[in-house]
């Protein structure tokens, strides 16, 4: 099987933090929105789809990857140039 970088493994390269620490982050973000004080910010999280107690950050990521892709905004998955 060939090697690929996920996205998670160029924003923790650009961070120069590893993928775990990108991740954690990443959840920590996920967390906070997920208990917002703020009920209708708190129902928008709750539109990710997830399998656990709390979306991981690649339920998160295949989220908004679809919700841009269903806008019609997918070339905004692209900006990102190739190294």
């Amino acid at each position: 099987m060939a090697e690929y970088e996920t996205i998670f493994d160029r924003w923790a390269k650009e961070r120069n933090i590893t993928v775990k620490e990108m991740k954690a982050i990443i959840s920590a973000r996920i967390e906070k929105g997920w208990n917002d004080p703020d009920p209708v910010k708190r129902a928008q999280w709750r539109k990710i789809s997830y399998a656990g107690e709390i979306p991981t950050p690649e339920e998160w990521l295949r989220y908004a990857v679809n919700k841009l892709e269903h806008k019609g905004r997918g070339d905004l998955l692209f900006w990102y140039p190739n190294f």
